[in-house]
């Protein structure tokens, strides 16, 4: 899907912003993230303005996925069947909808048997 490797969660963006050595295998990647990810990482209330530019630059350089029809029908599945959070339910569904590697270190994500899980440890 237009060249992208893989799906982003926010903290691996938050991750990038703080220069944890677990990112780096993942930066020469073309990263795509739910629209759901660019809201959460961009509405910290402890951004200062030095961090909200660069995640704003961050963002620029990522295919961002909106919510369309598909990718909320299978949130909503993921959702019934796992009971996850609404927000980890639509990035789980973006990266299942366009067959991508999810990469973060939530672990609860990997309670979702389909996803191919690139799991963080910080």
């Amino acid at each position: 899907m237009n060249g992208i490797d893989i799906i982003a969660d926010t903290n691996f963006l938050l991750y990038v912003l703080k220069e944890y050595p677990c990112v780096l295998p993942f930066l020469d990647k073309k990263i795509g993230i739910s629209v759901i990810t660019e809201m959460e990482l961009l509405s910290f209330s402890s951004l200062t303005a030095a961090d909200d530019l660069v995640l704003k630059n961050l963002v620029l350089k990522c295919e961002v996925f909106q919510l369309d029809r598909r990718i909320k029908e299978r949130a909503i599945f993921i959702r019934r069947k796992y009971g996850t959070k609404l927000p980890d339910a639509i990035v789980a569904a973006t990266a299942l909808e366009y067959n991508l590697p999810l990469v973060t270190a939530d672990k609860g994500f990997r309670k979702i048997e389909e996803l191919d899980l690139q799991l963080l440890e910080p």
